[in-house]
């Protein structure tokens, strides 16, 4: 295990308690609590809802919660916005507006409380997504900047005190027209992935003892390099949660002005981190502007946002990794805007953001079968982007 994430889990019997005692002292019903990026101008905030046993949530009192740093105030085409330390205490968000990195400590009510220097700067333009393993933080800046390297990946250590600082010699900078949409580490931080939207791209790259990044053979992968091509426009990616070696990247269709099908390939992404799609040309649905993917904790099943046709395609996933197509909720069942996607702890819920209706809709899950809730609205003035279930 990574020295890394040894110092991150420091601490961490403790802040399980503290967890433990907020569960025990909630109201009946409350299982657990959902956390937006509300994405706000001026002050950015949080907002933070109790999550019911039947799916449904509720505002905590006092929310939404004032982060300190500026959202950018309209829907972000991005993934991981929002962001849970590896011990559960603290909250991560992108301060898309001002470049800068919020953390917020998660008291045992669900409330939240930023903590001592934050914000912190994200050192690049435009942060869009954030990725957290252990106490190694790297975050994807998306610009366009005017200097070089202001588009970049750039890591940080988070201490037990929700405090970043900057890992010197970490920052990977990208073309400032690249537009990088998701950043992520695999499930045993071995690998880190960022995919590019406009130059649809897929960076890869193996992570040092040390923390640092080491450009895989052949990275970046052109998504039209490969035989046959990966489609246009990656954004949204998540490992296999039961794999740390198959990698799922979704794809906008920018070449098409975001049209149908909606696409998702799957990749290998071994120890040496050169990536191979699996099982030919990416899978396509009958979605359009597929954007976001979560996938099943058992690793059985891929969920895709379609944000141009605002539904959620499953997909069914082979233990080789390879997908197949299975259905798409009905139009309706969504509003406009649909974005990040976030399961339950147990699997059970799915929540998606609506940045376009200051919204959170939930669907059970069954399987592969996802059933509607009802709509949750957010904060005023909230264009919610990324999305935590505790």
């Amino acid at each position: 295990m990574r020295r890394f994430r040894l110092a991150a889990l420091v601490g961490l019997a403790t802040a399980g308690l503290l967890v433990a005692a907020g569960a025990g002292s909630a109201s009946s019903g409350v299982v657990g609590h959902v956390y937006i990026n509300d994405n706000t101008t001026g002050v950015n905030t949080v907002a933070g809802f109790d999550r019911h046993a039947d799916g449904s949530l509720t505002p905590i009192a006092g929310s939404p919660f004032a982060v300190g740093g500026s959202g950018a105030g309209q829907g972000d085409a991005s993934q991981g916005s929002l962001q849970l330390s590896s011990d559960g205490r603290y909250l991560l968000a992108v301060d898309a507006g001002s470049n800068q990195i919020s953390v917020a400590r998660i008291r045992p009510d669900g409330s939240l409380q930023t903590t001592q220097g934050s914000p912190f700067s994200s050192n690049g333009v435009n942060p869009v997504s954030i990725a957290v393993d252990g106490a190694l933080v790297y975050v994807a800046n998306q610009g366009p900047g005017i200097n070089p390297g202001d588009t970049n990946y750039t890591g940080f250590t988070l201490n037990a005190g929700g405090h970043l600082s900057a890992l010197p010699g970490s920052t990977i900078p990208l073309p400032n027209d690249s537009k990088p949409g998701d950043v992520l580490f695999n499930g045993d931080g071995s690998k880190l992935v960022g995919t590019r939207i406009a130059s649809s791209q897929i960076d890869s790259f193996t992570v040092g003892s040390d923390g640092l990044l080491t450009a895989a053979t052949g990275s970046p992968f052109a998504a039209q390099g490969f035989d046959p091509a990966q489609g246009y426009g990656q954004l949204g990616s998540e490992f296999s949660p039961t794999n740390p070696e198959q990698l799922f990247v979704s794809d906008a269709h920018t070449a098409a002005g975001g049209g149908a099908p909606g696409l998702v390939s799957s990749f290998t992404d071994p120890a040496n981190g050169v990536l191979a799609p699996i099982g030919g040309s990416p899978v396509s649905n009958d979605g359009i502007a597929s954007c976001w993917v979560e996938i099943s904790h058992d690793g059985a099943y891929l969920f895709a946002v379609n944000t141009g046709s605002a539904t959620v395609s499953t997909y069914t996933i082979a233990s080789d990794g390879t997908l197949t197509f299975v259905k798409s909720t009905p139009t309706g069942e969504l509003g406009t805007g649909a974005e990040d996607a976030r399961l339950s702890p147990d699997g059970s819920i799915l929540w998606v953001v609506e940045a376009g209706t200051d919204a959170v809709v939930g669907f059970t899950v069954n399987g592969g079968n996802l059933t509607p809730l009802s709509s949750t609205p957010g904060p005023a003035g909230a264009t919610p982007t990324g999305i935590i279930a505790t």
